[in-house]
């Protein structure tokens, strides 16, 4: 029985190589030498699933019907590979423009719209300042924007759009592509425009009403504009560090890592992250900010030891109006602040601001105008400090306060009523 069962398998065996050597006949017959001189028509999909249908003869000039089934099979059509994998589709024009976002520094790429510093201040800090700062000074450690002027040969230069970048279509294409962070490619044209007039603004690079679209956008002139060079190593030194033996002498003794950057509070952590040892970092000024209800409260219940004209002042303050200036005071906090345990930091403490002489906060060093202030018995009232922060550089020449100024005559009296809100 056995001999049978042997017979039997040797029959079967031999049929299964028959039928895959006529197989290999059929779908893989090498491809020869034949120049294809003239068009190939794209199969259907019936004809690339039957394999063993012939393609006429025309279709490849004077080349076997068996050639061109094989060529068309083998040759990179899009149309091919979609038939023959089910998979994709040829992208839409307009699906192709939603990615072609670069921006050349010549503008070529910039689309229409327009946008000035006017505009883009309310969109920047709704946008963009709760990590740049209101005056793209940066907060924290996030990335300053603004300022750093005459600072790129120091040993700690600052590096923004002012001081560092040479093409404002960086900055025109970043904003576009990237921002706002975590909200990426939501702003309009318009938008990204009036954003980086702001920034430009910022740097006092452009003015306040300048309007910045594709056809004025190469009239801005960026500082650092020449200071980059070709990046030539790869023929100027590679060679030179690849021929022969490496250098093996006057080595450093000992690498070893002195500080890390989360010690050193170079990266913004978000909320909730863990902070660094406590042991290595120095303890951070504490801001206590009183809240407006708690500070009239307070006023109300503490016993009158001022004049009686400044607590009449405080305690009518609307507090609506007290309210809109805390909220222009993010535009301050940044240097200043108020508040029970505030400290002196860039910018001296505000608390009692409103009725003192100016430049007279206690362990805060000056600016030489602000010296001559307080030698003239300058007071801080609602219309002086009106004048000053409408335009801080114009009214206090030689100031180092950075600040812009604040140009909406509600903004000025809502400001003064929050500072007013807060005594010694």
């Amino acid at each position: 029985m056995s001999k049978y069962l042997s017979i039997g398998a040797a029959g079967g065996t031999a049929a299964l190589l028959g039928l895959a050597f006529t197989a290999a006949g059929t779908f893989i017959t090498p491809i020869p030498d034949v120049p294809i001189r003239g068009p190939i028509d794209v199969p259907t999909e019936a004809a690339i699933v039957n394999a063993s249908a012939t393609v006429e003869p025309e279709t490849v000039d004077n080349a076997p019907a068996e050639t061109a089934s094989t060529t068309v099979l083998t040759a990179p059509s899009e149309a091919v590979t979609l038939a023959k994998l089910g998979l994709g589709r040829a992208a839409l024009p307009e699906e192709v423009t939603a990615w072609d976002l670069d921006v050349r520094p010549d503008g070529l790429g910039l689309p229409e719209g327009q946008g000035d510093a006017l505009v883009g201040e309310p969109i920047f800090e709704e946008n963009c300042a709760s990590c740049h700062g209101s005056f793209a000074e940066g907060v924290d450690n996030w990335p300053k924007l603004a300022g750093g002027n005459d600072t790129l040969d120091r040993e700690d230069p600052l590096k923004t759009v002012g001081s560092y970048w040479p093409h404002l279509s960086t900055v025109w294409d970043y904003v576009n592509r990237s921002m706002p962070f975590g909200n990426a490619q939501t702003l309009s044209p318009d938008d990204v425009y009036a954003i980086t007039a702001y920034i430009l603004y910022s740097n006092d690079l452009i003015e306040d009403d300048f309007v910045l679209s594709k056809d004025s956008f190469l009239e801005v002139e960026m500082p650092n504009a020449d200071g980059f060079i070709l990046d030539d190593r790869a023929e100027t030194e590679y060679a030179v560090w690849s021929s022969g033996a490496p250098c093996m002498t006057d080595c450093k003794e000992n690498v070893e890592v002195t500080m890390r950057a989360r010690v050193l509070d170079v990266t913004p952590q978000e909320e909730g992250a863990e902070p660094a040892p406590a042991a290595a970092i120095a303890p951070a000024e504490e801001t206590v900010v009183t809240t407006i209800a708690k500070a009239v409260v307070e006023a109300e219940a503490e016993p009158v030891v001022e004049p009686a004209a400044e607590v009449v002042e405080v305690a009518a303050a609307d507090p609506a109006l007290i309210a809109a200036g805390e909220k222009v005071f993010k535009k301050c906090s940044a240097c200043h602040q108020v508040g029970e345990g505030a400290k002196n930091k860039t910018g001296p403490i505000l608390n009692g601001v409103m009725g003192r002489v100016a430049g007279s906060t206690e362990g805060f060093k000056y600016s030489k105008v602000f010296g001559e202030f307080n030698d003239q018995g300058l007071v801080w009232t609602e219309e002086t400090m009106s004048e000053f922060l409408s335009n801080p550089k114009g009214y206090a020449k030689g100031t180092r306060m950075s600040f812009r100024g604040l140009k909406k005559p509600e903004d000025l009296k809502a400001i003064s009523a929050y500072l007013g809100s807060y005594t010694e």
